[in-house]
């Protein structure tokens, strides 16, 4: 069966990457805290809508649905708590948003059952859950190598109690899964093609958050192309003409970039053209990482 896990950003930077140069520049940190916590907030809304799809059925299923919710909540509730005491911003983060993304490359031509839709939906939550847990583990390490202030050591603290839960989730959901996949030789292939499906939509969904740099356009194709080819043949064009104008022409993208560009010369215009301009352009990831760290 397949294995759906998080992949690097554009094969190069890893989660630990990332947030080894996050946790370095303090407005950055709290704009990722704040995702977190926006993130956690708006799953309680998509389980809930999911719990309502399937009005009471299968029960156990409705059961560990509504614990999840909880879990979540909690979570959101945890790093609002934590923003609001050292002062930060609670709205609605900067930025195109991941769930935002995830939704809308999501197919929904491809679920022509009950049983069908319960699939899509696990490998969408196993798949994100994943993606969470690397993060808050490579916060977390993060911030154990970085100098141990009260505000570090608050953050810290904060995802230590949500990691084991998130895991939890990331468990239940694989269980879940096998246990469908193990019924016959059909379901098998479906859940197989959900889990394979819903890591190409994540991936895609990920790096439209992250990848503002020039030539972002094309990426994202490349990464549509990908999710394209787990569908059935006869879906796929009407597929592509429905996302391809939001994937080439990104309001959301063109308005980060401008928002990053001012930010940059507002602080210092000599590295805005010294440094700002050659990294926006550069296509290794790494040492982007290592300039924008510096900057």
């Amino acid at each position: 069966m397949t294995v759906a896990y998080p992949r690097k950003l554009r094969g190069q930077l890893s989660a630990q990457d990332i947030l080894d140069q996050v946790v370095r520049q303090r407005e950055i940190h709290m704009v990722t805290i704040n995702r977190y916590r926006f993130n956690e907030q708006r799953s309680c809304k998509d389980l809930t809508d999911l719990i309502e799809r399937l009005d009471g059925k299968p029960r156990d299923l409705i059961k560990d649905l509504s614990h999840h919710v909880a879990d979540e909540a909690r979570h959101a509730l945890w790093l609002t708590d934590l923003l609001y005491e050292l002062g930060e911003d609670i709205g609605t983060p900067p930025g195109t948003s991941y769930i935002d993304e995830f939704e809308r490359f999501i197919s929904h031509d491809t679920i022509a059952t009950a049983e069908d839709g319960i699939i899509e939906s696990l490998a969408a939550i196993n798949v994100t859950e994943k993606r969470g847990c690397e993060y808050f583990a490579a916060h977390i390490r993060a911030l154990q190598k970085s100098e141990q202030t009260p505000e570090n050591i608050k953050v810290r603290e904060t995802i230590e109690k949500i990691l084991p839960e998130e895991v939890a989730h990331v468990r239940w959901g694989n269980r879940k899964l096998v246990e469908i996949a193990k019924k016959s030789e059909a379901l098998h292939a479906k859940v197989d093609n959900a889990k394979r499906k819903y890591a190409a939509i994540e991936q895609a969904a990920y790096e439209s958050g992250m990848d503002v740099l020039a030539g972002a356009e094309v990426r994202r194709v490349e990464n549509l192309m990908k999710i394209a080819d787990t569908l059935p043949l006869w879906q796929r064009p009407q597929y592509l003409i429905d996302q391809l104008p939001q994937t080439l022409f990104s309001s959301e993208l063109q308005k980060t970039r401008i928002d990053l560009v001012k930010k940059a010369w507002d602080k210092d215009p000599s590295s805005f053209v010294e440094k700002f301009i050659p990294m926006f352009f550069n296509a290794n990831l790494k040492d982007t990482a290592n300039k924008a760290g510096t900057y």
